[in-house]
């Protein structure tokens, strides 16, 4: 997996944490930036989904119904 995040362009940020977060980063491993980055994308790609779901259940009703009526058309063919 690591190879695959040394071609993307990187751009040095600075953030705060604390220092009880920063212990746990360095013992999960030797590269924080590594780490850092593959989590934010695991839970970006969470938030990412959450917010499909959200949309996908706000439609849900009218998506069953168009549903039913395709399956309907079929069944009466």
């Amino acid at each position: 997996m690591g190879g695959r995040y040394n071609n993307i362009v990187r751009v040095r940020v600075s953030i705060t944490l604390p220092a009880d977060l920063l212990k746990e980063i360095d013992q999960a491993d030797s590269n924080r930036s590594g780490l850092i980055e593959r989590a934010l994308r695991v839970y970006l790609a969470h938030v990412r989904q959450a917010r499909d779901v959200r949309i996908i259940n706000a439609q849900a009703d009218r998506l069953n119904e168009e549903a039913m009526d395709v399956l309907g058309y079929q069944w009466h063919r």
